[in-house]
């Protein structure tokens, strides 16, 4: 192939210096939303287990808030 070489070209310029470093930025924020979204469901899912309670079979004849 003759003539310049991607990252030579204007648009290869603009990739490399501007589309490349948002991309890497939102792959770290996506990162950072998943890693957060991974404690908070281990925080939920050891508050369930921790709980340790049997559901109560309700019967019609109760009354709570209802």
């Amino acid at each position: 192939m003759s003539g310049p070489s991607f990252f030579q070209t204007h648009m290869g310029h603009r990739f490399v210096e501007g589309t490349v470093p948002q991309l890497v930025r939102e792959l770290q924020r996506l990162n950072g939303n998943l890693e957060r979204l991974v404690a908070t469901a281990e925080l939920l899912a050891g508050q369930k287990q921790s709980s340790g309670a049997e559901p109560v079979a309700r019967t019609p004849g109760d009354s709570e808030g209802r």
